[in-house]
């Protein structure tokens, strides 16, 4: 490798370890070399090799999502690097703040059918905050500048609000391995330190910004938060304090960390999803004031309400923008929503605090109340159904998972299962999902990834195609040492489609459900895991108990019937209307 190139790699390196890279990715290739060698060669970063590219930008996301530090992921040319692109959709929409480093052949050996070379440049597209095809300049000083410029750059990128993947493509020339040692420069380079903070909002706002916010608080009689996906651990605490002081119901999705820990009590809200289906009961609790924190909700049942309450004042705080997918925010504040709630209960000079409206105890009783009476219908229900079934696993995980833990669920109907059948309460928990793009890809290799930065135990709730997308990303738990209990809900196809219109087409089976009739005793074979297939609802608690206390990956199957599982989501939505009446 050429000196200027070996230097600049090394400068570029030891500038993201100085910024606060301490974990990367890397995939084998040659045309990466000198990137490989460099970060294995340093003893300050933590280096997770992976076969697959695919596998290895998940598992970076499932790092990145935990820490909410930036990953690093690496990858030699052509159709390689391509494969980093599902995982730099999910991190651009989920706000994860990730570095896509891809080599390439130099400009010159483009177009001209020259082996494993593609067009790389901008290859994620609208995905990624930031793309740079890298040119190394031939002055060694400007080199180096460069080198930290651009490191500098990609990190500022990743994390400034809202968070997400940068792309830096590398057209390394031969020869390209670098010599141990020759160009590490720690001592003699100055570099940046991390300067810029992970959570700075993008706005500055003086208190008297707030004014008219906590007047519209102070006249509401019917306020209501809504908090979707965020991951804030200061935010729970805060806006139950607010809820709290201006009688406002907290209609709190899992993944935005409210549903449950120490700041849970009655004005937590968590079975909307089923009985804001009913019309009459959300005709009966349409409120005059909506205040809105983080993601859009998983509930669509949550967000129809939302969209048939558009009359009524909707402030979304969300400092990256708005995610408004029903576009009825009538005010988008980008402000960090545990800043913004303090802000509010801090008070103005000269501007009182927001207080109960005079119907504010009939009206967070009219949302408790209902929702309390629907929880208990929702779980007698499930304690009539004797086998297993799909909501109910959730129920059961209820029953045995510990404080401390962490639940990921996979898309389609686990996340939504989740959202209807897990009720919140005081335990601490972490609930995780890629509901960033919601796809049904990568969900092993990230949920893998936040198994290898968390200490509590984890529990995946995966899908049987959902799996079967990722089944190499089981890799890593063998080749990493990981522990992690995955719970796979097969009903041999894609269950969701059996809720829909589509159900009744004459080609459902082959175009919609897709069965595939696969054995996953024999992957777990494959991969080293244990495996149970379950046989009742007794032997799931006992297992998936038993599994937390045990190293390495559990895999637990569930296997459910796709029309049993439809008929009884009916019956649990007709239970909840008839209870919420």
């Amino acid at each position: 490798m050429s000196d200027i190139q070996s230097s600049f790699v090394s400068e570029f390196v030891d500038s993201l370890i100085r910024l606060g890279i301490e974990n990367v990715c890397v995939c084998p290739g040659s045309r990466s070399t000198p990137l490989a060698l460099t970060f294995r060669r340093d003893p300050r970063i933590k280096v997770w090799m992976h076969v697959d590219e695919r596998s290895a930008a998940y598992f970076a996301l499932g790092i990145a999502k935990r820490s909410k530090l930036p990953v690093a992921v690496v990858s030699t040319s052509g159709t390689a690097a391509v494969n980093f692109a599902p995982a730099a959709v999910e991190a651009f929409f989920a706000r994860v703040p990730l570095l896509l480093l891809t080599a390439d052949r130099p400009a010159y050996a483009r177009d001209i059918g020259t082996n494993q070379t593609i067009d790389q440049v901008r290859l994620y597209g609208s995905h990624v905050k930031w793309s740079v095809d890298v040119q190394i300049p031939d002055d060694p000083k400007v080199s180096l500048a460069y080198a930290k410029s651009i490191a500098g750059r990609s990190m500022r990128g990743a994390l400034e609000e809202p968070a997400g993947p940068v792309h830096l493509n590398f057209p390394f020339r031969e020869p390209l391995l670098p010599e141990a040692g020759k160009h590490l420069r720690h001592a003699e380079t100055g570099g940046q330190e991390n300067v810029f903070p992970t959570n700075q909002p993008p706005g500055r706002y003086s208190p008297e910004d707030f004014a008219p916010l906590r007047r519209a608080l102070h006249g509401a009689e019917r306020p209501l938060i809504v908090c979707g996906e965020q991951d804030d651990p200061s935010f729970p605490d805060a806006v139950t304090a607010l809820a709290r002081e201006i009688g406002a119901p907290v209609l709190a999705d899992p993944l935005s960390q409210v549903r449950c820990g120490p700041q849970h009590s009655s004005i937590v809200i968590d079975a909307y999803d089923a009985f804001l289906r009913d019309e009459e009961i959300a005709r009966r609790l349409s409120p005059d004031f909506v205040l809105r924190f983080g993601a859009a909700p998983v509930s669509k049942a949550l967000l129809q309400f939302l969209e048939r309450n558009r009359s009524c004042n909707q402030v979304l705080a969300d400092p990256g923008g708005s995610r408004d997918p029903t576009l009825s925010a009538s005010d988008v504040v980008r402000l960090d929503p545990a800043l913004l709630c303090r802000a509010v209960l801090d008070g103005v000079p000269d501007q009182p605090a927001p207080t109960l409206g005079p119907g504010a105890p009939d009206w967070v009783a009219s949302w408790t109340d209902t929702n309390t009476r629907v929880r208990s219908a929702l779980a007698a229900r499930i304690e009539q159904e004797r086998g297993l079934s799909e909501p109910g696993v959730f129920a059961d995980l209820n029953e045995v998972l510990p404080a401390g833990g962490t639940l990921f669920a996979g898309n389609s109907m686990p996340i939504r299962d989740l959202d209807a059948m897990f009720p919140g309460g005081t335990r601490d928990m972490r609930f995780l999902a890629n509901r960033g793009a919601s796809g049904i890809d990568g969900v092993v290799s990230t949920a893998l990834g936040v198994s290898a930065v968390s200490e509590g135990p984890l529990v995946l709730v995966i899908g049987d195609l959902s799996f079967y997308h990722d089944m190499n990303g089981l890799l890593a738990a063998r080749r990493y040492g990981l522990s992690a209990t995955i719970v796979l809900v097969n009903n041999d196809g894609g269950g969701i489609f059996s809720m829909l219109p589509q159900s009744s087409d004459p080609h459902f089976e082959e175009v919609f459900a897709t069965p595939t009739g696969l054995d996953f005793k024999h992957t777990a074979d494959m991969y080293g895991l244990e495996y149970h297939c379950i046989t009742s609802r007794q032997e799931f608690r006992d297992l998936v108990s038993r599994s937390f206390g045990s190293e390495g990956v559990t895999l637990l199957e569930v296997r459910t019937d796709r029309g049993s599982n439809a008929k009884l989501h009916r019956e649990l939505m007709e239970a909840a209307a008839l209870a919420g009446a």
